[in-house]
């Protein structure tokens, strides 16, 4: 991908639809999810096509996104029904990227089908890994023979656009099966795939667990298996775009490409983030506060953030410094390159300054970067995204 496409994403128009629902929660997940609260979808669907009319009139959308929680746990007549009151409300773009997340254990050809009809043309599986005792381990419910599966109902379905992501670093976890992961992924063909290392967060079963005195990840092996799996990726033709994504080239998931080139989105449901008019926005994270506040008949906001002038430039290089084409120069990145931390960076090889563009050429060390974004204000601006 070019700076100049992945800049061009800035102008394009998003939104995007948090789905809380699982039929289980994984114990390494801090996301806005409930399970066994199925009693609830119909009236939080409701609650849904509610905060869109609500939201009013915008412009065309060139993508949408279908985070979780599970998406695919829900009835898909629930699912187009949101869609259409989207594409209603304020259009979709000629040929707008429709993404869904997706488990392989509920992703059959039925549901396939269906989402296809219903105007989803890209399916993002929650793989994880292809070693059934990694998918223990990580209290998945599907087993590695399922992940190739459901591609196959995916692709006989019409799904246009089909990621597959992986988790790396969880304990127990060899460099052997990690490999064989990345292999089995890259087998089935699809022409995205995301990478992410597992992380331990506070409040989470994996948190508790760990402060119990279960191991938690090493730091080391995940930067090997990171490296381990970049390699192989790219070997197979897919090129890192963004730190921990992969694709063909004009296959990166459009919605991610307009939140990291700082685009304007929507954002629908529980727990879920916006920007609007210069505006960051969060909804409330409970699903019953949120469901009360819609209907209530007002929008179910837990907070908003201007962000102008200078937070809107650290923004900017915050986020755009993800990317692997980086950022166009500007006064964010002349203080980034300016200030103790920028330099040691730049003299380490990190970042490097193309004259018109920045880069960061090691993404594993990005978040040493983002301090180093971050220690240039007070307060400090943080970036809440679905990304």
């Amino acid at each position: 991908m070019t700076p100049e496409r992945a800049d061009a994403y800035s102008a394009v128009a998003a939104a995007y639809v948090h789905i809380p629902f699982c039929s289980a929660v994984c114990p390494y997940c801090d996301f806005a999810v409930v399970a066994g609260r199925d009693d609830l979808v119909e009236r939080y669907a409701k609650a849904l096509l509610a905060e869109i009319e609500l939201s009013g009139e915008w412009r065309a959308l060139g993508a949408v996104y279908f985070g979780g929680g599970t998406p695919s746990h829900i009835d898909s007549n629930l699912l187009a029904s949101v869609l259409n009151r989207i594409e209603d409300t304020h259009g979709l773009e000629p040929g707008a990227e429709v993404s869904l997340e997706a488990n392989p254990e509920d992703f059959t050809t039925e549901r396939a089908e269906q989402l296809v009809a219903a105007g989803f043309n890209r399916v993002s599986f929650g793989a994880q890994s292809f070693d059934d005792g990694v998918l223990v381990a990580l209290g998945r419910r599907h087993v590695r023979d399922a992940i190739s599966e459901s591609v196959h109902n995916a692709v006989a379905a019409g799904f246009e656009r089909i990621s597959v992501d992986l988790i790396y670093g969880t304990p127990g976890e060899s460099d052997r099966s990690w490999k064989e992961t990345v292999s089995s992924a890259l087998a089935l063909g699809t022409g995205h795939l995301s990478c992410y290392a597992l992380t331990v967060e506070r409040g989470t079963a994996l948190g508790h667990a760990v402060d119990a005195g279960a191991p938690e990840p090493d730091p080391d092996i995940q930067a090997d298996r990171y490296e381990a799996a970049d390699r192989m990726i790219e070997s197979a033709g897919l090129q890192r775009y963004e730190v921990s994504n992969w694709a063909r080239d004009g296959e990166e998931c459009r919605y991610n490409m307009v939140v990291w080139a700082q685009g304007e989105y929507e954002a629908y449901g529980n727990g879920a983030h916006g920007f609007r008019n210069g505006r960051r926005f969060r909804n409330h994270r409970r699903v019953d506060a949120y469901i009360e506040r819609v209907e209530e008949g007002v929008m179910p906001r837990a907070g908003t953030d201007q962000v102008t002038g200078w937070e809107s430039e650290l923004d900017r290089v915050f986020v755009g410094l993800r990317r692997s084409v980086g950022v166009g120069t500007g006064d964010g990145t002349d203080a980034l390159l300016a200030s103790a931390e920028g330099k040691s960076l730049v003299d380490a090889g990190v970042i490097v300054n193309h004259g018109d563009r920045v880069v960061v050429t090691r993404p594993l060390l990005t978040d040493a970067v983002h301090r180093s974004v971050l220690a240039l204000t007070d307060p400090i601006v943080r970036f809440d995204g679905h990304a």
